[in-house]
């Protein structure tokens, strides 16, 4: 796998965000899933934040980690990853503003384009499925 969890320093790499209301956003963000997951944000790859990690195997059987959610500050939108995907989560998806998604990846241009408690309560029913489906 490409992206993997490293010791790169996530100050650092927000800090080198050159949108600077991507980069606010992007710092936003990363405070609430610390305060969401109780975990310290590392990154996977080099563009990519992460909290947590769970452990799956590949049909291969071959044994990985990931990150349980996490955060990418692209230049079109903010990326976050929940990684059990939104088909659970219609009723907060309904109510978030401004978005788009695909399988796993939400797509925010700024924050103030959607409701951010609503964030929060995705992050959080995200992570603790992640915890009940996958060990660490």
């Amino acid at each position: 796998m490409k992206t993997v969890e490293n010791d790169a320093d996530v100050d650092e790499f927000l800090a080198s965000v050159e949108n600077p209301g991507r980069r606010s956003d992007a710092i936003r963000a990363v405070e609430m899933m610390k305060l969401v997951t109780g975990e310290i944000p590392r990154m996977w790859g080099d563009s990519i934040v992460g909290f947590g990690r769970y452990r799956y195997r590949r049909s291969d059987q071959s044994e990985h980690h990931f990150m349980l959610v996490g955060l990418s500050p692209r230049k079109t939108a903010l990326t976050i990853y929940i990684m059990p995907g939104f088909s659970a989560y219609g009723d907060l998806m309904d109510r978030l503003g401004k978005h788009k998604h695909s399988v796993s990846c939400l797509y925010i241009t700024r924050l103030k384009n959607i409701d951010f408690d609503v964030l929060t309560e995705l992050v959080r029913r995200s992570v603790a499925d992640m915890r009940e489906r996958y060990s660490a």
